[in-house]
C-alpha cells in the first residue's frame, strides 16, 4: 500500500524525528555536533522555521518546530541531508546513507501537548540513560529554558511565555515541569506517535486537521470491514 504524502502544515507545531541508518551514531564526537548546529541554524534561518525545542542524541535528534509553509520543514530537512551527510561521510570516511529513511514528522496539538512535546524531547536524554539529571547534557533546550544560557537557536513559543511574566519567572516554571517525571502512559503515547507520525491531538483537532487537509490523518481500524448479515 502506498504511504500517504506527509502531514505538514503553515503554522502548526510539528515534532520532528530523525535516526541514523540501522540506529548508526550520527554524531561521533563534539565537532560533529557543531557541525550540525551550524548547519540547522542555516538551514532554519533559510527556510524561516522556528525551533522550540530540541536534542541531540548519539544517534538521532528531535525538533520541536514551526514552519511558514507546508513545504518548508521537507525544503530545511534536506538542505541539512546536503550538507551535513557528506562531512560526516568524508570526516569519518564512510559512504552511503546516513538516516533511516525520511524524517519522521508529527503535526501536534498545541494547547494540549506542545509543554508535554518540550518536556519529553528535553528529558530524552534522561530516558536514554545517558545522564541522570537533563541539565547535565549540554546538547538540548534545557539550558535555554531554565536560563543557564541563550540559545540563539530557539525562538521561544508563546506557551513558554505565558509560564510567567519575566524571564526568571517563566524559567522557574519550566523547570518545576521538567522535575515532574513523565508518566508511563506519557512516554507511551509520545512514543507511539513518534513512531507512527499521526497528529497528536484530541478528537477536535483532528477533525479539523481533516476538514482543512480534506485527507485521512487517523490510521484505518485493522481487519477486513464487517459485512452486514441482515436482508
Amino acid at each position: 500500500m502506498a504511504r500517504l504524502p506527509r502531514l505538514a502544515l503553515a503554522n502548526h507545531q510539528h515534532h520532528i524525528i530523525q535516526r541514523g541508518n540501522d540506529n548508526q551514531r550520527i554524531f561521533k564526537d563534539a565537532e560533529d555536533i557543531a557541525m550540525f548546529r551550524a548547519t540547522l541554524s542555516e538551514a532554519v534561518k533559510k527556510f524561516d522555521v522556528a525551533v522550540h525545542a530540541y536534542v541531540f542524541l548519539p544517534d538521532h535528534f528531535h525538533l520541536l518546530v514551526t514552519p511558514p509553509s507546508d513545504d518548508a520543514l521537507s525544503c530545511m530537512m534536506q538542505w541539512i541531508g546536503r550538507h551535513y551527510v557528506p562531512y560526516f561521510n568524508r570526516r569519518h570516511q564512510r559512504a552511503g546513507s546516513l538516516w533511516q529513511g525520511r524524517f519522521k514528522s508529527l503535526v501536534i496539538d498545541s494547547g494540549q501537548y506542545f509543554m508535554l512535546c518540550s518536556r519529553y524531547i528535553e528529558l530524552s536524554p534522561v530516558h536514554e540513560g545517558l545522564v541522570t539529571d537533563p541539565a547535565e547534557y549540554a546538547e538540548s533546550s534545557y539550558l535555554h529554558h531554565t536560563g543557564k544560557l541563550v540559545d540563539p537557536l530557539i525562538i521561544d513559543h508563546p506557551l513558554y511565555w505565558n509560564l510567567g511574566n519575566t524571564p526568571f519567572q517563566r524559567e522557574m516554571e519550566y523547570k518545576k515541569l521538567l522535575e515532574q517525571a513523565l508518566t508511563s502512559g506519557e512516554i507511551k503515547e509520545m512514543t507511539a506517535a513518534c513512531k507512527t507520525s499521526w497528529p497528536l491531538g484530541s478528537h477536535q483537532f483532528k477533525a479539523q486537521l481533516e476538514k482543512q487537509t480534506n485527507r485521512r490523518i487517523t490510521p484505518l481500524k485493522r481487519g477486513r470491514p464487517r459485512l452486514d448479515t441482515q436482508r
